[in-house]
């Protein structure tokens, strides 16, 4: 295992994205070619296997590979094919207040969608995302990123890969805006991380109750307290601050909430 190239504060799943990137890169592993097994590449970096799960979904966010529930992990492009376009599109200044106006409207479907098309092994994989974080924050572990997990494991119950595509874009744009990563560092904490997870724990029981309406309001409310933190947080007087911008429309089966 090869870390020379990674810095030694960069966090384990980044470094095994990364390893395996650089394998694809160099062809050991062709387009449609499927990845080794979680538990396989967990053995060779001796990590868990939910940090191989986190460097998956990192390289799935980005469009690398297409992780297939059931059939495994399958290379999708080579990461330098990505067109200029392309990569300009997901590092173009979108503010954070105009990605959480997206996300409201489009997650909050999303949720109640799901509430009716998931699964029980997506109530499932729910459920231990959520018990992943609660054990993370109470030992302080930011190496996993379990509200990302959360959020696009939410987007597959509803069993519909535009969906799916959708809310992996928008993360995308997460990842490579700096004003969301600036934002970020500041709602890592614990406090926050528990205002989320009680979020999320809200989410998920209208999710096991078949409620529509519930899940609607719970990704909704959840959101707007993203944007509340946000404003908190946020310097108003900054050139590029779009607080103000995009405001909160709750708008349920094309009606007014």
């Amino acid at each position: 295992m090869d870390k020379g190239a990674s810095p030694q504060e960069r966090k384990q799943y980044q470094e095994i994205g990364e390893h395996l990137r650089q394998k694809i890169v160099a062809g050991l592993y062709p387009v449609g070619s499927r990845l080794p097994p979680e538990r396989n590449l967990a053995e060779t970096w001796g990590v868990s296997r939910t940090i191989v799960r986190e460097a998956l979904l990192r390289l799935e966010l980005e469009g690398t590979v297409d992780i297939r529930q059931g059939s495994g992990v399958y290379v999708m492009r080579i990461p330098s094919e990505a067109s200029d376009e392309e990569e300009a599109f997901f590092r173009s200044d979108v503010g954070p207040f105009e990605m959480l106006q997206a996300r409201q409207l489009l997650e909050s479907n999303i949720a109640a969608f799901a509430a009716r098309m998931a699964t029980k092994a997506d109530i499932e994989n729910l459920r231990r995302t959520l018990e992943q974080e609660q054990r993370a924050i109470a030992l302080n572990d930011t190496t996993q990123d379990n509200d990302r997990l959360f959020h696009l494991l939410l987007a597959g119950a509803t069993q519909n890969q535009m969906l799916m595509d959708t809310v992996k874009s928008i993360w995308r744009h997460h990842e490579n805006n700096p004003l969301w990563q600036q934002l970020r560092a500041h709602i890592e904490t614990r406090s926050y991380r528990l205002k989320w997870l009680s979020d999320h724990q809200t989410i998920l029981a209208a999710l096991r109750r078949r409620d529509v309406m519930g899940a609607w309001q719970g990704m909704w409310q959840h959101l707007e307290n993203v944007k509340n933190t946000l404003m908190e947080l946020s310097d108003a007087d900054a050139p590029d601050f779009d607080g103000y911008l995009f405001e909160s429309v709750p708008i349920f089966q094309g009606k007014l909430v």
